[in-house]
């Protein structure tokens, strides 16, 4: 069983936390090179507003100018991840896995089958039925139901030499009008939700965060080890 180093870091800016997960991205990998490979990461954080466009992505699906960023407050990063664009804010849990899947004996495919998996099975503690969409990456509500289709959690990944970061952001009590300025994920016939809209309530996001994690720990079969830290 592997040892996964946790770090809850709170909200940080978006590119303090990318630039961290770059070091440690590094750290990993250079321990797998050296024969080691046991080195693994978790992060988990909520950011301030911002909009992060994938390798992949299409600058025509962010559908503001720049000066509509600046006047509601977000800031816009073009990254390494695969996936198009996408959303972090207040109320909403990013989870940074930076983990050597050799280690863990997965591939690719299967490393994305389980995250969304954790995302599945977190949401059913709350009695919220969710599925994947073929297709299409992420976790949905009614992913067979044309025009119900919602997606609550967008995964979007990097990996190299089998270590991976980036990650998923699981809205909880996210506010969903910023996804009015965006086309989420590349999609224009699809909507999104939070747990907060499906429960219609606000949800404790520090309890979901433990559940979260939880969650991690049976799917990915991994021990914990929590490493208060600030990066903010």
């Amino acid at each position: 069983m592997q040892n996964v180093k946790f770090h809850e870091l709170g909200t940080v800016d978006y590119k303090k936390a990318w630039d961290f997960q770059e070091k440690l991205f590094d750290e990993v990998t250079e321990s797998k090179l050296k024969g080691d490979g046991k080195l693994h990461y978790l992060l988990f954080c909520e950011h301030p507003h911002v909009y992060t466009l994938g390798k992949s992505g299409q600058n025509a699906n962010l559908l503001i100018p720049d000066e509509m960023l600046k006047k509601i407050n977000a800031s816009f990063y073009h990254i390494n991840r695969g996936g198009d664009i996408t959303y972090h804010g207040p109320g909403q849990i990013v989870a940074y896995p930076i983990f050597n899947l050799e280690a863990f004996g997965l591939t690719l495919k299967q490393y994305i089958h389980l995250l969304e998996q954790v995302i599945i099975d977190c949401l059913q503690e709350y009695d919220i039925k969710a599925d994947r969409l073929e297709g299409a990456t992420g976790v949905w509500l009614d992913p067979g139901v044309k025009g119900r289709e919602r997606k609550i959690c967008a995964i979007g990944v990097r990996a190299s030499r089998f270590v991976t970061m980036h990650g998923l952001a699981f809205n909880v009590n996210t506010n969903l009008d910023y996804f009015r300025y965006i086309n989420p994920c590349g999609f224009v016939d699809k909507g999104v939700t939070s747990m907060q809209v499906e429960l219609n309530r606000p949800v404790d996001i520090e309890e979901v965060k433990e559940k979260l994690l939880n969650h991690f720990m049976h799917r990915f079969q991994f021990t914990c080890e929590r490493m208060p830290i600030s990066i903010a």
